[in-house]
Parts: C-alpha cells; sequence; structure tokens
C-alpha cells in the first residue's frame, strides 16, 4: 500500500499545486474556479477578433435595446428652465425614453458665447450613489448638496468638471441615465427585500457615512434593486449594459440635433469609473461619437475576473460580448474613431495587469488598422480618480480632437 501511495504522490501533489493556483486566481470562488475557467477553455472566451465591419455590427447588436430605435431624437422633448452661473449658461430638458420616469438633463455653454461649439456627453459615474447623477459632475441652477462635496472631493479633486469643460468652449450635455436621479427607481416599487435591506443597513458604499438616514436607505435598497434589474434584462434577452447604452445614444442623438449649439461632423464623450463604462459603450456603438475618454473604467475581463468583479456595476458586463470579443474589442470597434484612455496605476478596482493588457489590446488594434495615432492611453500615479491633470490633458485631447 505505500509503494502505491509513493507512486501517486506526485500525483497527488500536482492536483493540490492546481487546486492552490485555482483558488488563488479566484479567492472569492474556492473550488468553484475551476468552473470558469474550464468554460472559458471550451468556448474560447475573450478571443481577440478581428476588428471589422462584422465585429463592429456585432457590437451593436447586443447593445441594441429590441423595441427601440438608438437612431430617433428622444420623445416628448421638453425646455425647463434656464441659468447664467459663474460664467456659464445652462439649459434643462427633459424627454420621455419610451419607459420609466422622464429624463432631466443639463445643457451647458460658455456664457456670452454664440453659435455652434465642439458638442460634448459628459457621463457621470455609479458610485454607488443613485440618489443623484448629472449633479455629481455638473453645477445646476440650484445650491450643491452637501452630500456632494465628499464625492467631488474623492474622484474629482473638488470640480464638477463637466461644468468646467464648459468653460474651455464646449456645449455639453449631461444627462441622467436609468436608475439614477430623475430616473431612479421610485421607492414605492422596491422589492420587499430590498425595503427590509434598506432598513437595517447603516450606510452603503464609500460614501455613505456622509449621508442623510434617507439617502442611507433609499442607496441600499437601490444597490440590491440593480441586481434585480440585471436578472429581469437578462432574462428578457437584453442588459443593464443596453439600456444605459440605448438612453446615452438618445442623448447624443438629441446633442448632435442642437445645431445652433453643437458643430456638425460628431461629437465626444467623457465619463469616470461608471461614466467611463458609459464612454466605452458609446465609443463601440454611436456612429455620432468623434473622440471618447474613458477614464477609470478599463481593464481585460481575464484579469477582472480574478477579485474585482464584485467592485463593479453591471454596466461593465454587456450580455453575449464574451462570445466573441473582450472589453477592449467592445470600446476598439469603431476604429480609427480617436480614443484616450486614462488609467490610476493604484485604482483599487482593477489590476494593473488588467489596465496594462487592456491598454496593449488598444495599441494592437489601433495599429492593425492604420491608425496608432487615433489611440492614446495615459497611466496616472494614484487610486480610482478622475482630478484636475487629468482633466486639463483630457479637454485638451478632446479641442484637438473635436476641431474643425
Amino acid at each position: 500500500m505505500s509503494l502505491i501511495i509513493l507512486l501517486l504522490l506526485p500525483a497527488m501533489l500536482l492536483a493540490q499545486e492546481a487546486n492552490r493556483e485555482t483558488f488563488s486566481k479566484y479567492p472569492y470562488l474556492g473550488s468553484y474556479g475551476s468552473l470558469i475557467d474550464a468554460v472559458i477553455a471550451a468556448e474560447g472566451r475573450f478571443k481577440k477578433p478581428v476588428i471589422n465591419d462584422e465585429h463592429r455590427q456585432r457590437v451593436k447588436k447586443i447593445l441594441s435595446l429590441p423595441g427601440f430605435d438608438d437612431k430617433a431624437l428622444p420623445r416628448d422633448i421638453k425646455l425647463e428652465r434656464t441659468w447664467t452661473k459663474d460664467g456659464v449658461t445652462g439649459t434643462e430638458y427633459s424627454w420621455d425614453v419610451g419607459y420609466g420616469p422622464r429624463t432631466f438633463a443639463w445643457l451647458l455653454r460658455p456664457e456670452g458665447v454664440e453659435g455652434p461649439l465642439p458638442g460634448v456627453v459628459a457621463l457621470h459615474g455609479h458610485d454607488g450613489f443613485k440618489t443623484l447623477g448629472k449633479e455629481k459632475i455638473a453645477d445646476g441652477p440650484d445650491e450643491m448638496l452637501s452630500s456632494l462635496a465628499d464625492l467631488r472631493n474623492l474622484y474629482y479633486e473638488g470640480t464638477a468638471f463637466a461644468t468646467e469643460l464648459a468653460k474651455q468652449g464646449f456645449t455639453v450635455l449631461v444627462p441622467d441615465v436609468f436608475m439614477w436621479s430623475s430616473r431612479k427607481h421610485p421607492p414605492e416599487n422596491f422589492a420587499p427585500e430590498a425595503r427590509r435591506v434598506s432598513e437595517t443597513m447603516e450606510s452603503a458604499g464609500r460614501l455613505g457615512a456622509a449621508w442623510t438616514p434617507e439617502i442611507r436607505q433609499y442607496e441600499s435598497a437601490a444597490r440590491l434593486t440593480e441586481r434585480y434589474f440585471d436578472q429581469y434584462s437578462r432574462t428578457a434577452g437584453t442588459s443593464i449594459a443596453a439600456i444605459v447604452s440605448y438612453e446615452d445614444r438618445l442623448a447624443a442623438n438629441f446633442l448632435v440635433s442642437l445645431k445652433q449649439y453643437t458643430r456638425a461632423g460628431g461629437v465626444g464623450c467623457i465619463g469616470l469609473s461608471g461614466g467611463g463604462a458609459r464612454s466605452a459603450l458609446l465609443q463601440g456603438a454611436c456612429d455620432h461619437i468623434r473622440a471618447a475618454v474613458i477614464v477609470g473604467m478599463m481593464s481585460t475581463y481575464e484579469h477582472l475576473l480574478t477579485r474585482y468583479v464584485e467592485t463593479h456595476t453591471h454596466i461593465l458586463f454587456p450580455q453575449g460580448l464574451a462570445d466573441f470579443g473582450d472589453y477592449p474589442d467592445l470600446a476598439g470597434a469603431r476604429v480609427p474613431s480617436p480614443l484616450l484612455v486614462q488609467y490610476a496605476i493604484n485604482d483599487g478596482i482593477f489590476s494593473i495587469e488588467g489596465m496594462r493588457a487592456a491598454d496593449e489590446r488598444f495599441r494592437e488594434i489601433y495599429t492593425q488598422s492604420g491608425a496608432a495615432d487615433r489611440y492614446h492611453g495615459e497611466f496616472f500615479p494614484g487610486p480610482h480618480k478622475f482630478d484636475i491633470e487629468m482633466q486639463k490633458k483630457a479637454f485638451q485631447w478632446l479641442k484637438e480632437n473635436l476641431r474643425d
């Protein structure tokens, strides 16, 4: 018997080593990690596709919303109010996307400037904070809520970057999107489980300590409700990513239609974190986008699966993408359309290996298409952020790529 054990010992040790490697690779899955590896290997997930018209159509298909026309203008557009403050003229619009509450959006332009300017869709992030949306990155007609100060200090070095962008000579549209601010889920419609959770949670997200009890309860329930929306949408054959992409494409259509304010020839888009994911979706699927900036929201899926999935919104996971490509292949689908990606070296929600791999893939995509100079990747020290230095470089890049 001892001889048999000695003969089997090398195989047993190899099996233990393989198990340890799986545990290390997927620490939150334990021994189930081998399931993920097996599926990826068997189905050939995340393979590098050829970026051509067929690939672009596949990207557009997984981001389409069945039953809704993403080439149309929003329905029932209304001008709500106007204001001028701190060198910026603002106009608030609202519209109907075909479901849910009305969408509210702010159009910002430099005060006293007439005629069309380069247009940019500025996209608010997730932030684990759905009570507000456009207000996180833009100053409106009302006073800023105290609950926003910590968020802006944490991520934007205290600035409202969309407002600053308008001051730089852009027509900037800042829309709310599915599940946030004017589009947030009505609390009376929360599921019973979400209500129970909201009643017991002390805080939610990194900014929970600054919130009122009412906001803490709402955000706790809203976090769980995003999971419900994901289950409903995938069961129906779509995804939260597709819903958000559809709504942002309507916003881009609207901005392009404002010919008295927006220069012809396409518009840009920009966002941090969840806003960066929205920017990637627009860059991949919206023909109006002429230049895109993705900040703090880029990695390959291979590196994202290891220990970073739980830190991310469902917006990052379009249904069906893994069948034919990886996340950079979505954002790079419309090469040679100019793309700037800003990475934070110490970003706590991505691995540096995943960010480097995405940067390498973008360089490969753009070089193979003869457009190496149209992609620009920048790595900055520090955590997840879009600080003033990054903003200045992004704004200048947009100026250069949206000029006549």
